[in-house]
C-alpha cells in the first residue's frame, strides 16, 4: 500500500531504492522503446497535446503548417486554471468516496488477496451533469473554457507529472508482492513512465483506478459541452456537427461508466503498474486530444446533410454494437464460464486451468472489441469533414495505439498460455480487421 514517505530523508530513500533494486524482476521485457523511449515520451506527448490545442484554434488548422503555430507565452497560463484542476480533481474524489453503488472485488493479487472497488462511477458523471444544468441556470460562461484550454491542459500535465514522481517515490516502501513486473526494472526513468507499483493507493483510495475513468473521462465530456456551449455564443446555436460529436462521446463515456466493473479486468489495472504512461494518459492526454473534434468545430464550423448524418448515426451506431457485445461477452466469460449467455461457446483449454474463446465475437477476430472502438472513432471524426487532417488524428493515433497494444497483449498471452495460444491463433487468424489484419 502507498504510503505518504516524503517526509523521510534522502539517504532513506536511497535505501530503499538499493533495497528494492535487488528485488526487481529479472525477466522484465521493456517496451515503449525502454530507456529511449522513456525519456522522450515523457516530452514528446506534453508537448504533442499543446501543439494540437494550438493548430485547433488556428485559422488554418494544418498539423503540417511550418513554422508550428505557437502560442504567446500568456496563453498559456492562467490562475483560474489550476483552481480548475485542482477543483475538479477533489469533486471527482469526493464522488468516488460517496456510499453510493456497489462494491466489487477486483482480479486475485500475487499474493491470492483481492482489493475492493467502488462501483459508483456512473453516479459521479449524472451528479457532474447535475451540477453542469445548475451552473447554466445561474448563468456561468461554459463557453469560456474554449479560452482555458490551453491553461488547463498545462496544468494537467503538471500535475501528471507530480504525481508520478510521487508514486514513483512512494513504491519504495511498498511491499513486493504488491509491484508490477514490468515498472520494476531498477531502471529509475523507465520505471518512472511504466510505473513500480501495480495498484498504489492512500488508505482504501485506489489511485490508478480512480484516474483511469473518473476524471479525465467525465472531464473529456465537460470539455466538449463546454466547446458546445462556445458555438452557442458564437452563433445563437449549436450545429449538428457538434451536437453529433457531443453525442457520441457522451454516449461512450456513460458506458464505460455504467460497465465501469468491466474495468477491472483490464490490462491497465491488471497487468500495468501506476506510472507517468498511465496517469498522463488519464489526466491530460484523454481529455485534451479526445476533445479535438469539439475543439476544432468551434472555429470551423461545418454543415451536414441528413443522408450524411444518418450515415455517420449508423457507422457510430454499428461500431458501439460490436464494442459493446464483443466486451460484455469477454466480462461475462471471464466472471462466470458457467453462464448461460456463454456456457455454450466453443473454447480451448490452457496450461492455465482458464479457457481460450474461439467462438462468438471472439471467433471473428481476436480483438472485435478494437474493430468496434475504431468504427466509433472514424464517427466521431467524419462530422469535421474532409477538408482537414487534424480531426482525424484521433483516429490514426487510435489505430496505432491499438495496433501496438494488440502486440503487447498477444506477447503476453503467448507466454502465459504457450502451445494453447499458438492453437487459439490458428483457430483464429485475424487480429482485428476480419480479411485485413
Amino acid at each position: 500500500m502507498a504510503e505518504l514517505c516524503f517526509y523521510f530523508s534522502t539517504s532513506t530513500i536511497k535505501r530503499q531504492i538499493m533495497k528494492f533494486n535487488k528485488q526487481k524482476s529479472p525477466q522484465a521485457e521493456k517496451e515503449f522503446g525502454g530507456t529511449l523511449g522513456a525519456t522522450c515520451i515523457p516530452v514528446f506527448l506534453p508537448l504533442t497535446v499543446l501543439y494540437l490545442l494550438c493548430v485547433c484554434r488556428s485559422p488554418v488548422a494544418s498539423v503540417l503548417q511550418w513554422p508550428p503555430v505557437l502560442p504567446p507565452t500568456a496563453q498559456l497560463w492562467d490562475p483560474l486554471a489550476p483552481v480548475l484542476i485542482l477543483g475538479w480533481m477533489a469533486l471527482q474524489s469526493f464522488f468516488y468516496l460517496l456510499p453510493m453503488g456497489k462494491v466489487s472485488e477486483g482480479m486475485v493479487l500475487k499474493d491470492g488477496s483481492r482489493l475492493k472497488y467502488p462501483i459508483n462511477g456512473f453516479h459521479a458523471l449524472c451528479i457532474t451533469a447535475v451540477l453542469l444544468t445548475l451552473s447554466l441556470w445561474l448563468g456561468m460562461p461554459l463557453g469560456y473554457l474554449f479560452e482555458l484550454l490551453l491553461p488547463l491542459a498545462v496544468c494537467a500535465i503538471g500535475v501528471s507529472f507530480l504525481l508520478s514522481l510521487y508514486l514513483y517515490i512512494s513504491s519504495f516502501w511498498a511491499p513486493h508482492h504488491a509491484l508490477a513486473q514490468g515498472g520494476n526494472t531498477g531502471n529509475p526513468l523507465y520505471d518512472f513512465f511504466m510505473g513500480r507499483e501495480l495498484n498504489p493507493r492512500i488508505g482504501s483510495f485506489d489511485l490508478k483506478y480512480f484516474c483511469e475513468l473518473r476524471p479525465g473521462l467525465i472531464g473529456w465530456v465537460v470539455i466538449n459541452f463546454g466547446m458546445l456551449m462556445k458555438e452557442v455564443e458564437l452563433r445563437d446555436s449549436a450545429s449538428l456537427a457538434m451536437i453529433l460529436v457531443n453525442g457520441f462521446q457522451l454516449l461512450y463515456v456513460a458506458d464505460a461508466l455504467w460497465n465501469e466493473e468491466a474495468v477491472l479486468t483490464t490490462m491497465d489495472i491488471v497487468h500495468d503498474g501506476f506510472g507517468f504512461m498511465l496517469v498522463f494518459g488519464d489526466l491530460a492526454w484523454v481529455p485534451f486530444t479526445y476533445s479535438l473534434q469539439a475543439a476544432f468545430l468551434v472555429v470551423h464550423p461545418q454543415s451536414l446533410s441528413p443522408l450524411g448524418a444518418t450515415a455517420i448515426v449508423t457507422l457510430n451506431g454499428a461500431g458501439y454494437y460490436i464494442f459493446r457485445k464483443s466486451n460484455s461477452q469477454k466480462n461475462q466469460f471471464r466472471r462466470d464460464p458457467t453462464h448461460p449467455s456463454v456456457s455454450k461457446l466453443e473454447t480451448i483449454a490452457t496450461a492455465t486451468g482458464k479457457r481460450l474463446l474461439v467462438s462468438g465475437w471472439w471467433g471473428l477476430v481476436r480483438h472485435p472489441n478494437y474493430l468496434g472502438d475504431l468504427l466509433m472513432a472514424l464517427a466521431w471524426s467524419l462530422p469535421c469533414g474532409f477538408n482537414h487532417l487534424l480531426p482525424y488524428f484521433y483516429v490514426v493515433y487510435f489505430t496505432v495505439l491499438l495496433i501496438h497494444r494488440e502486440a503487447r497483449d498477444e506477447r503476453h498471452c503467448r507466454a502465459k498460455y504457450g502451445l494453447a495460444w499458438d492453437s487459439y491463433c490458428r483457430r483464429v487468424p485475424y487480429r482485428i480487421f476480419p480479411y485485413i489484419y
